[in-house]
């Protein structure tokens, strides 16, 4: 007679494990629900960063590219009428070549002083090297966001979990796919 008289409080028991073991697993995949939501947010903060990262060394070595080639080419138009008219030059142009050539030189050493490597082809390969170093970084946060994207994406399709993603009202993940902006180097002009 003892266990008939038990056997409510095993089966509530039972029933009590159960419910419990039921609200561990449903706080469970709300945890992971929103922890791989955290993660695929903070992956799209890395990919802008790493975006406008990108952006703003374009624009700053670019500029930087352009003002060497514009002042080489200067130099170099310079440089070259002083040199086709030395040949022809006369006294007095000779000191007007004279005075020009120091000019550019003064000028040379200055802009030498503040920036030692100054070669047009070094910086346009830093450049691209730069960009290519920053292009990489973004594909590899493309990739970790999308792979976070498929196991949220999994979660929300799969059963039992996509009862509870249905419960919570939670849907699907976007892929990031901007594989051409990616295959498409950025176009650099001087």
């Amino acid at each position: 007679m003892a266990w008939e008289s038990l056997t409510p409080w095993i089966i509530g028991g039972l029933i009590l494990v159960l419910l419990i073991g039921f609200v561990l697993y449903f706080i469970g995949i709300y945890n992971r629900f929103f922890s791989l939501k955290n993660s695929s947010e903070a992956t799209l903060g890395q990919i802008r960063v790493a975006m406008k990262k990108r952006l703003d060394m374009i624009e700053q070595l670019l500029g930087s590219v352009k003002s060497y080639a514009q002042f080489e080419r200067e130099v170099f138009e310079k440089v070259t009428a002083m040199r086709a008219r030395v040949g022809s030059a006369g006294p007095g142009d000779l000191n007007e070549i004279e005075r020009e050539s120091r000019s550019v030189l003064g000028r040379l050493f200055a802009v030498a002083e503040n920036y030692p490597d100054l070669k047009t082809s070094t910086t346009v390969m830093n450049l691209m090297d730069a960009v290519r170093e920053v292009e990489e970084e973004i594909a590899r946060q493309r990739y970790t966001y999308n792979n976070i994207s498929q196991q949220y994406n999994t979660l929300v399709d799969v059963i039992p979990s996509n009862f509870i993603a249905r419960i919570l009202g939670l849907g699907k993940l976007a892929y990031l796919e901007f594989e051409e902006a990616i295959a498409t180097p950025p176009k650099i002009e001087f």
